[in-house]
């Protein structure tokens, strides 16, 4: 082999030394990358692992700074769970029963004392009560009438063909117009406020036209309204009121022809079917029938919710 001069052993010595160093650095680049970062994995998992209890562990209620501050961190990052609210409770809907008519009760021949109408303002529904002029009381229960929240009528007497005396203050078909004005003028007076009237008996006066012409010129002088009781069918009231033009209520039922309740209830269902077939009906009745008083408490409240409401002849 030939000899290496001294020119070329150095050489082969730096080559030496320059492939050791390239070695040492490629060597310290592959640890960096892939050994490093390994071994740092390892040493974070024996940190978090947990540590045997010792006889110098943390008091219970103690929390280290690093975990106090880790779950902070989670419960920020939380997030927020608010509790349901219960669900609003629904309204009961409650269907307004079916409209079935108006019922307008009038009760007449109120005034002959002041014990026959209690029951009837004890009533709690609307009512017209028509009170006869002229007798001891009839100023007394008209005022009464008004108290209790009720319509006052005046009941005028009327002759009647049959020659019944209808009382004072009444009607004679051998009267002057001039007499028919002052004598239901008189009446009124007695008895006002009131709002309207009905005749009180009156087959025969109803029938003759001039004292009718004349009885519904005062009611419209007056402001008032005229109910025609309907005591005989011929009654002339609805064609001159037509002729005049004027308004005026007429009766459709009797109640208490027969004053026992079975029959003042048959009629009173008559009166319902006729409320519902046309809308609205006029039921006359008398102060002196108990059994109507005692009839219209009871059957009220199912009356409301069958559909029915109560006016007043002014009202219809």
């Amino acid at each position: 082999m030939k000899k290496l001069n001294g020119r070329d052993q150095s050489i082969v010595v730096v080559m030496t030394i320059l492939l050791l160093i390239a070695l040492l650095v490629g060597f310290f680049a592959f640890f960096i990358e892939y050994m490093a970062p390994a071994l740092q994995m390892k040493t974070q998992e024996q940190e978090t692992s947990p540590q045997p209890a010792t006889d110098h562990a943390s008091p219970p209620n103690e929390v280290l700074p690093e975990l106090e501050q880790e779950s902070t961190t989670e419960l920020i990052n939380a997030p927020l769970l608010y509790p349901q609210a219960p669900e609003p409770e629904k309204p009961v809907i409650t269907e307004p029963p079916t409209a079935q008519g108006t019922l307008i009760v009038v009760i007449d021949d109120a005034g002959n004392n002041l014990t026959d109408i209690e029951p009837f303002l004890r009533f709690p529904g609307s009512l017209t009560i028509s009170v006869l002029p002229g007798l001891p009381h009839s100023v007394a229960v008209a005022q009464r009438i008004r108290e209790a929240g009720k319509e006052v009528f005046l009941h005028q007497p009327m002759e009647a063909i049959g020659g019944q005396n209808p009382g004072p203050g009444a009607l004679y078909t051998g009267m002057t117009r001039a007499e028919v004005r002052r004598t239901i003028e008189q009446n009124l007076a007695e008895l006002w406020p009131v709002a309207g009237m009905n005749n009180h008996e009156g087959s025969k006066v109803t029938q003759d036209a001039g004292i009718m012409e004349t009885v519904l010129e005062v009611c419209r002088e007056w402001g008032i309204v005229f109910l025609d009781s309907r005591t005989i069918a011929t009654s002339v009231a609805p064609v001159l009121a037509q002729r005049a033009g004027m308004t005026i209520a007429e009766r459709d039922i009797f109640l208490d022809n027969s004053s026992d309740r079975d029959s003042v209830l048959k009629q009173f269902e008559e009166g319902k079917r006729k409320a519902t077939r046309s809308g609205s009906v006029i039921m006359i009745g008398h102060s002196r029938t108990t059994a109507l008083a005692a009839l219209l408490n009871d059957l009220y409240p199912d009356l409301l919710k069958e559909g029915y409401q109560f006016s007043t002849v002014s009202s219809r």
